[in-house]
């Protein structure tokens, strides 16, 4: 079994009104990641995102872009170390 990878992210640019937390959960929830996704006062969206570090990328890889109506102008990424999470939510 891996280590379990985390990653916290801030995705930056039209990233909020554009499902972007729904999709971000359900892409998650199919590579078997657990951690949340929230909205940010500021128009940010920030994600904590753990699990297999292969999954744990291709999140990161899936949230340069975002769902179809998003348009996303930056994330950045910090790796965290391994944290205990029962599923992937939106808060």
């Amino acid at each position: 079994m891996q280590d379990k990878f985390c990653i916290h992210c801030f995705v930056s640019g039209l990233v909020q009104g554009v499902c972007f937390r729904a999709n971000t959960v359900t892409e998650a929830k199919a590579l078997q990641l657990t951690g949340w996704v929230k909205n940010l006062p500021d128009g940010r969206v920030e994600v904590l995102a753990c699990g297999e570090k292969v999954n744990v990328l291709k999140l990161y890889e899936w949230l340069q872009q975002g769902p179809v109506h998003a348009r996303v102008s930056g994330v950045t990424l910090e790796e965290l170390p391994a944290q205990h999470h029962s599923n992937f939510t939106a808060t």
